[in-house]
């Protein structure tokens, strides 16, 4: 295993499992099926995150880079499935804490999260060409 799977794979998942734990044990938040449904959303979200990054492998860059091109595992179906998870993710955060002013902030989020999909895609498509816009076609967001 190389530093770059522990870094962008393993770290962040057991960070994220762990911040799930605290606070889902804490007293704090909703009681009732919401923290379940919360911790359930929350659980789906990270696990797409981690396995898009694993998928990703060393095409993974915090900036719009095209090093490669992936189309197979979770990205032949989904062009960003790191934003779409990370707000599934965000969403169960949301709801396990119980805080409303999360929910605001969510929803400047998303449109930044689309800003920033449409910037990766101009990088892909000016280095990929065809190639990029077939693969568009067939995959959402």
């Amino acid at each position: 295993m190389d530093r770059g799977a522990i870094w962008h794979v393993w770290l962040p998942l057991i960070a994220g499992l762990g911040a799930f734990l605290v606070i889902f044990q804490s007293r704090s938040g909703p009681q009732g099926p919401a923290r379940w449904i919360g911790l359930l959303l929350g659980l789906i979200g990270l696990g797409g995150v981690v396995l898009a990054r694993y998928t990703l492998g060393r095409s993974f860059s915090w900036a719009p880079k095209a090093t490669g091109l992936v189309t197979t595992g979770i990205y032949s179906r989904i062009r960003n499935p790191i934003y779409i998870s990370g707000m599934i993710c965000g969403l169960g955060m949301i709801l396990l804490a119980g805080r409303p002013v999360l929910l605001a902030i969510f929803l400047v989020i998303i449109p930044m999260q689309v800003v920033r999909a449409r910037r990766e895609a101009a990088v892909l498509e000016a280095k990929f060409g065809d190639a990029y816009r077939e693969y568009r076609k067939q995959t959402w967001f």
